[in-house]
């Protein structure tokens, strides 16, 4: 089981009538491709928080989509799924989500999107980025009119909610759902998997000011030209309980992924400027002379790169948490055991953020750092 929590940094019927005989005769040579096919939001399991609200979000999950034919084609795409709402879909019966198309190239330039609600209308609405909305399509728009091409490609952010209370569960259950992408010009179609999975509360986790790091407002003669710029290290403390004594282990997802100016495991992105440019990295590091853990009189950390199949020699060193390493605690120095069960751990999470330089950035408006993560806790 896992169990996850936000770390922000502020900073129907298918229609196909009205084609005409040569649409049909290249719908046999037009491929529309998804670069994952399910979407997995994981393991949830409800947490520790100041406020609980009504309503949490499991998530943000993202994938490619691309179309391709041999000729100019109508390039409008319909998704298909039970709605929830004016702007979300159904996730079963309790939760809901929300598909987001962006980042749109056409034959190699980037273009606009636009919403309509039938194939050949004039757009109702028009930005870089739009929500899909049940019911309605979006097309490649120039100009303020929807356009055709050959190759299409775009990035979609799918983001899915549960009511607080469906956390609550007894035993384990996964939700399951499906939608539809449908390039109704050329008779293409690709399904879509999404899934959550949701399992008894064991374990609590806990992050101070609600998992907020404000590093207020920076000047730009506070920054370096030519090189990175660090900023002061910001505490957070975390706390995890548990209802007994049990093994378990932390990893970071960054949901600004790709935007880091460094490509490594323990660094995440504090987003992109007006030009998409880079705005910097930060870390998060847990150093276990600090930690308060249960009656033990020292806590050591140990690592797992094979998702607890083993475990690195333990040790009282500082550790970044990190992405695709399990981040554990014992009382062992120098073991190779893994974590030891724990039932109350209190420590200090040191995020430390860098800026890039501030020639490789556009200043000419102000830069915002849009840093965020989550820490997930993962146990038995």
């Amino acid at each position: 089981m896992k169990l996850s929590h936000p770390l922000l940094l502020t900073l129907g019927t298918l229609m196909l009538s009205g084609l005409a005989p040569q649409a049909w005769a290249l719908a046999d040579d037009c491929q529309l491709t998804l670069s994952q096919p399910v979407l997995d939001y994981g393991v949830m399991n409800r947490a520790i928080r100041a406020q609980v609200p009504a309503e949490r979000t499991l998530g943000e999950r993202r994938l490619s989509l691309n179309l391709n034919c041999p000729h100019p084609t109508d390039m409008t795409l319909f998704y298909r799924a039970m709605a929830a709402t004016a702007e979300r879909f159904r996730f079963t019966e309790h939760g809901s989500y929300a598909v987001r198309m962006g980042d749109a190239v056409l034959d190699g330039q980037p273009v606009d999107l636009g919403l309509i609600s039938s194939v050949g209308q004039l757009p109702e609405q028009t930005a870089s980025s739009l929500p899909w909305r049940p019911q309605q399509a979006i097309v490649p728009v120039r100009g303020g009119m929807a356009v055709r091409g050959q190759s299409l490609s775009a990035q979609l952010e799918l983001t899915a909610w549960t009511p607080e209370n469906a956390l609550q569960v007894r035993d384990a259950v996964v939700w399951e759902t499906t939608g539809l992408f449908d390039a109704v010009a050329t008779g293409r179609t690709r399904e879509i998997t999404l899934r959550a999975s949701f399992a008894p509360v064991a374990c609590n986790v806990d992050l101070s000011n609600g998992g907020q790091v404000d590093f207020g407002r920076l000047s730009i003669n506070d920054l370096n030209l030519d090189k990175d710029t660090r900023l002061p290290p910001k505490d957070l403390t975390l706390r995890i309980g548990c209802d007994a004594p049990t093994q378990f282990a932390l990893v970071m997802h960054d949901n600004r992924p790709g935007t880091a100016t460094v490509n490594s495991g323990i660094y995440y992105g504090l987003g992109l400027d007006k030009r998409n440019n880079k705005i910097g990295l930060y870390s998060l590091t847990v150093n276990p002379a600090n930690a308060s853990v249960d009656s033990f009189t020292r806590m050591y950390q140990t690592g797992s790169t094979t998702r607890g199949g083993a475990w690195s020699t333990s040790s009282s060193n500082p550790v970044a948490i990190a992405q695709q390493s399990y981040l554990g605690f014992t009382d062992s120095t120098a073991s190779i055991a893994g974590p030891a069960f724990i039932q109350s751990l209190t420590t200090t999470v040191t995020v430390d953020a860098v800026i890039a330089p501030t020639a490789s950035l556009d200043l000419s408006t102000a830069v915002h750092l849009d840093g965020s993560g989550t820490i997930e806790m993962f146990y038995p």
